[in-house]
């Protein structure tokens, strides 16, 4: 088997594109796997992947969404693989050339496209709604002409299947042996923690201030601030911020580290339009560590979280409640160490990594013998 990912976007080593998919395809003996990537580090062969460098990306979006493209596609035309895989929006017309050309492709849905577009409160509301609108006529259209499109979530998955677009989900689990390193409960801190983009939506803000309120915990902040104007604003929280530890961006290992050495798991995310039917990759990273999971009130999460008895959910732009769900955990031991458990038993049985590998391996061997 011979496969390409593509990407303009990601990081070289997203955990989904190259940690998941790319490692797990080049595991198998006999497979040649490329990751086409655009950040002007160079070529090199890692974990038996061929990383292909398009070149950097100094011109920002506009640079991006042109240059880049055109970078990418020369290098994957030029290389002899069964399928492509490819990770962002502009490179749909990539897509669209290489299926002209008689190749298999592959687009990677890695959120609901035209709900994400309104959610971004940069663009104008009018722009926001007639982009949305163009993108859902283009997945209605376009992606038929494409061998499969992969999902990130069943709810994506869904929608293209109700258009009659090939679609199958491969979810963002954890790898399970990522958060091994699990820390007797003896041995922890008060320590709660968030993993991910901090970015007002994500309801970093609200979990700070609740901070004041939890006696005495210490948050573990992991992730790059999407600009300096919010960390000054989450900054001046004094009280709150006083009782954060700002861990920044970490690898693999420092995010596990900072997972494992918690009590508690994060997820309030706002309730943006992109979020609702979300599978957010930390909730389930939260539960393989041994976690007990504080999540936003949705009705999907709470199918998960409370039908499970692996955590609460909350308001999330309730600091009140945020608190005193952090409270009630922390300070019931017997009630933690429950939850704990019932959610890394959901995660070892149903929400991982390894059942996502199959999938991904079927599918890409049902498009070869086509």
């Amino acid at each position: 088997m011979k496969v390409a990912h593509l990407t303009s976007a990601h990081p070289r080593y997203d955990t989904r594109i190259f940690h998941k998919m790319c490692k797990s395809l080049a595991r198998i003996e006999g497979n040649e796997i490329f990751l086409v990537v655009a950040d002007g580090k160079g070529d090199e062969i890692k974990d038996n992947v061929q990383i292909l460098d398009a070149g950097g990306n100094a011109g920002g979006r506009v640079s991006r969404m042109s240059k880049m493209v055109i970078n990418v596609f020369r290098l994957a035309q030029n290389l002899k693989v069964n399928i492509y895989h490819l990770h962002d929006p502009e490179l749909i017309p990539i897509g669209i050339l290489l299926k002209l050309s008689g190749r298999k492709v592959i687009f990677d849905s890695h959120e609901d496209i035209p709900r994400d577009i309104k959610d971004k409160m940069y663009l104008n509301l009018i722009v926001r709604v007639l982009f949305s609108y163009l993108f859902r006529l283009l997945e209605f259209t376009v992606f038929r002409f494409f061998d499969f499109i992969v999902s990130a979530t069943p709810d994506i998955r869904d929608k293209f299947l109700k258009i009659g677009v090939n679609s199958v989900d491969i979810n963002n689990y954890p790898i399970l042996e990522e958060f091994e390193n699990h820390l007797p409960d003896s041995e922890k801190k008060r320590l709660i923690c968030y993993v991910g983009g901090i970015t007002k939506v994500r309801g970093v803000l609200e979990v700070v201030k609740s901070l004041e309120l939890a006696d005495n915990v210490r948050l573990n902040l992991v992730g790059k601030f999407e600009s300096e104007n919010l960390r000054n604003e989450i900054v001046s929280i004094n009280e709150g911020w006083s009782l954060v530890n700002e861990l920044g961006h970490l690898d693999r290992d420092g995010v596990s580290k900072a997972i494992c050495e918690s009590m508690i798991g994060m997820v309030t995310l706002l309730p943006a339009n992109n979020f609702i039917n979300s599978l957010p990759v930390k909730m389930f990273e939260y539960m393989a560590a041994k976690l007990p999971i504080i999540a936003s009130d949705f009705q999907l999460w709470k199918s998960i979280i409370e039908a499970n008895n692996c955590g609460l959910c909350v308001n999330p732009t309730d600091i009140n409640q945020i608190a005193n769900a952090i409270k009630t955990i922390i300070d019931n031991k017997e009630l933690r160490l429950s939850m704990a458990e019932n959610g890394y038993q959901l995660v070892k049985t149903k929400y991982n990594w390894d059942i996502e590998e199959r999938k991904l391996i079927k599918l890409y061997n049902k498009l070869i013998v086509e």
